[in-house]
């Protein structure tokens, strides 16, 4: 089939601008119907604002008196002209030769028939002022009004086609079938001069053009009725099908290829090189920068794989904090996670679990922003691939990788999102809510805190969107928010136990103590320690500790991410994402926000949220985090506009070049290097061997000297090996603190616990009187302790000599372990 050539003699170059709408409309036996129609939109044209506009009749080779209607009405007005065509070539064919003859800044397609009435021109012109590159008029979004229905036979087939259609085509477009189209003049004559399809489904052609070149694609709720006549006949749908199937054929040549098995293998081969540290010996390797959130985890998995092997409440144990226990649903235990990977930890340990959680789920969390970014935003898959990247390995992501999966395992957010964004296209609004709904509740048992930052983002997002475009905001607020409250009632029952067990349930808390801990300014524009340009001097300069390297984007992809911003401004989108990036930013300084080069500080915006709840208990510095996914995306849209913008001119290409060599230079920078292991220290032989045995009886505990707390894990680690044989007082963990339960890191303070916490600190043997031994003996029974155990640590002698003048008695040394038989003084 052959191209038709763009016609130089009625679109002459020096005439193209002048003109600021053309309108097309194709013809095929429609004496009848043609003559109102034109006079129709020439009356609106008339009182249009602008009168430089032409109208393009395209004769498809009729055999009635339709060419002679149509030279009529261009006798009357030379605005108006005839294209007439030998014989009947098809719509597509009509429709090219009438656009690429055309010379508008804005071209407009309708039908003979005017189905969808001319008058509903302005709601596409508001889309295009907006930013978009073509407007297309749906009858299928919330808002569209049928006045009149088709046969039910023709409906039929019409939504089977246009599913067909979906799938194949423009993501998110819904009807690409209605005949009333606008476009950008100077896009449009590009993608009819590229295409093919002579017959019903050359909108797809045309559509799918525009998704491949990143050019936006508004979809418009009109009024439309059926008109009798139509020409379109059964035996047409199947050569509609087959022009589907040829054009998607040539799509996905275009697109697969060996990207789509490469990059998710890619992605886990980075997760694998970033924690080869620990791959090397998953048992006897432990992330230095973790501090003692390695050890905590670990035991989250061995407990919760513990529960489910003797069917156990999973959100509960007692093995720490004995008697008081810990509440695990308050405590992120990744219950989402943890009790499905049961059987792992059964058969290889919670050493190897806390491996695989981290190295594949950083890799699926890249996949899964990849595999959104391709179904929705881009054309190509490595520009995905760019963006679904940043979203996982980003320098936040990298700190938390350290030592918080919760915030760094975040696979369920992209789902998330398309979900939501399937409910704004309000196709099946009740299926889409209840999926969304499990997703929800799904992501609960991950992380809730990590969920509250992604909902705030999307409200951003959404604030954002609706300043950008308040006319599809307006149209796809009903739908959403009708999916949502679908959602709500799907998972909340799935929840509510749950998080009543967490809010209410024993060893629940309320608000958190971690102070005000809001980002600097500058750490946004710095380099994070895991970062290939990272100082981890300055690093830790503008940060907590490096698990919680919450910004560090470097000065260079700031500064490109507001320049993508700026460029592609025309798209409501790219403003709203920008705006999310901004606003999120902000709040993540926290409530006082220090003025750089003085000792003075403005209100934050986070004031307004500190107090409220939930919001308590979250540390605003993590705030930055929501910034992860808006770059991500933009990034991924900017790779994409470069990835396709075709040089056809030595300034183009050079702007090309400047663009990579921006994204280069940003993303360069901020690649992470390997996680840092280090050797753990093997368990005591008197835990490994099971000796522990001959001194714990069965629902009492073991006091390791001093007791566990936030800055002493070890005795955690000794208890997996043993078994979890025996309960433990203290530990490492969430619970309730005074009589307003707000929520601390660790147990309640007791005497001996701070006593002994103190010899270990300072070396120094306290005085030892009659109260300090009373203490102790409540404690022990209060713990119900048989034997305390002093491994060699620092100040061994020290702590030793203090366990002695308290318990009146020498201890047993027992291997490489000092142990005190106390459940005879009990």
């Amino acid at each position: 089939m052959k191209m038709t050539p763009v016609p130089s003699a009625e679109a002459d170059e020096e005439d193209r601008g002048a003109i600021g709408l053309s309108v097309i409309v194709p013809a095929y036996n429609e004496e009848d119907r043609l003559a109102p129609t034109l006079k129709a939109i020439r009356a609106h044209l008339d009182d249009g604002p602008d009168p430089a506009w032409e109208l393009i009749v395209v004769d498809d080779g009729s055999t009635d008196a339709t060419a002679a209607v149509a030279g009529a009405a261009a006798a009357e007005d030379p605005r108006i002209r005839l294209l007439p065509t030998p014989v009947n070539r098809g719509k597509g064919h009509a429709v090219r030769t009438g656009v690429l003859a055309s010379r508008g800044r804005r071209v407009l397609v309708t039908d003979a028939d005017l189905a969808t009435p001319i008058g509903e021109l302005a709601l596409l012109e508001h889309r295009m002022d907006e930013g978009a590159a073509a407007a297309v008029g749906s009858r299928a979004l919330p808002g569209s009004r049928i006045a009149v229905r088709q046969h039910a036979l023709r409906e039929a087939m019409g939504r089977i086609g246009a599913g067909l259609i979906r799938a194949a085509a423009v993501p998110g477009i819904r009807d690409t079938q209605c005949g009333f189209k606008l476009f950008d003049g100077d896009k449009v004559r590009t993608a009819f001069s590229r295409s093919r399809l002579d017959g019903w489904a050359y909108d797809f052609e045309i559509l799918r053009y525009f998704h491949e070149q990143d050019w936006e694609v508004a979809e418009v709720p009109v009024r439309w009725a059926h008109q009798p006549g139509s020409k379109v006949r059964p035996l047409a749908y199947p050569r509609v099908l087959a022009d589907l199937v040829r054009v998607r054929f040539r799509a996905r040549r275009r697109t697969a290829g060996p990207a789509r098995f490469a990059i998710p293998a890619l992605f886990l081969l980075l997760a694998l090189f970033l924690y080869a540290g620990l791959w090397s010996d998953p048992a006897g390797r432990y992330l230095i920068d973790s501090d003692q959130d390695q050890q905590q985890w670990e035991w989250f998995f061995a407990v919760t794989a513990d529960n489910v092997a003797h069917l156990r409440n999973p959100l509960f144990s007692d093995l720490q904090n004995f008697p008081l226990g810990v509440n695990l649903m308050a405590n992120t235990a990744m219950l989402g996670l943890s009790v499905p990977l049961a059987p792992l930890t059964w058969l290889l340990g919670a050493q190897v679990t806390w491996a695989v959680v981290l190295t594949g789920g950083l890799a699926a969390t890249a996949w899964a922003w990849y595999w959104l970014l391709a179904r929705r935003f881009t054309r190509s898959r490595w520009a995905a691939a760019v963006g679904g990247g940043f979203c996982a390995f980003a320098p936040p992501m990298i700190s938390h990788g350290n030592a918080h999966p919760n915030f760094a395992v975040l696979f369920m957010m992209p789902l998330i999102v398309d979900r939501l964004l399937r409910l704004c296209e309000g196709r099946r609004t009740r299926r889409d809510g209840v999926v969304l709904g499990l997703f929800l509740a799904y992501q609960i048992f991950l992380g809730e805190e990590a969920l509250l930052l992604a909902v705030t983002g999307l409200l951003l997002f959404a604030l954002g969107y609706a300043a950008a475009s308040p006319h599809v905001a307006a149209a796809v607020a009903r739908p959403l928010l009708t999916g949502l409250g679908i959602a709500a009632l799907v998972s909340v029952p799935l929840v509510i136990g749950p998080l009543a067990w967490q809010f209410y349930g024993p060893q629940s808390y309320g608000g958190v103590l971690h102070g005000q801990v809001g980002n600097n300014p500058m750490a946004f524009l710095e380099f994070a320690t895991r970062s290939l340009a990272g100082d981890g001097a300055v690093a830790a300069s503008l940060s907590p500790n490096r698990t919680e390297e919450n910004a560090f984007f470097g000065w260079p992809l700031v500064a490109l991410t507001v320049a993508i911003v700026v460029h592609l401004r025309d798209r409501p989108g790219v403003r709203a994402l920008g705006f999310t990036a901004l606003a999120a930013a902000v709040l993540s300084l926290g409530q006082n926000i220090p003025l750089l080069g003085t000792d003075k500080t403005l209100p934050g915006p986070w004031r307004l949220l500190a107090k409220a709840p939930l919001f308590e208990s979250v540390i605003e510095s993590r705030m930055a985090m929501v910034c992860v996914p808006a770059v991500g995306i933009l990034l991924a849209l900017a790779c994409d506009r470069l990835a396709a913008r075709r040089a056809r001119s030595e300034r183009e290409s050079s702007r090309r070049i400047v663009g990579w060599a921006a994204l280069a230079a940003a993303l360069l920078p901020l690649l992470p290097t390997p996680y840092r292991t280090v050797e753990r220290a093997p368990a005591p032989a008197f835990f490994a061997d099971g000796t522990w045995r001959e001194y714990v009886r069965p629902g009492h505990t073991l006091v390791p000297v001093p007791v566990p707390d936030p800055k002493k894990t070890a005795a955690l680690g000794w208890q997996i090996d043993a078994g979890l044989g025996f309960p433990l007082p203290g530990g490492y963990f969430m619970g309730p603190w005074g009589p307003d339960r707000t929520g601390i890191y660790g147990p309640q303070p007791r005497a001996t616990s701070e006593l002994l916490h103190k010899v270990h600190e300072t070396g120094e043997v306290p005085a030892i009187g009659e109260p300090q031994r009373r203490a102790f003996q409540q404690d022990l029974d209060f713990w119900r302790a048989d034997a305390l155990v002093l491994t060699d640590q620092r100040f061994t002698d020290a702590l030793r000599t203090t366990v002695v003048r308290l318990t009146g008695e020498e201890p047993r040394r027992v291997g490489d372990t000092w142990v005190w038989d106390v459940h005879a003084r009990r």
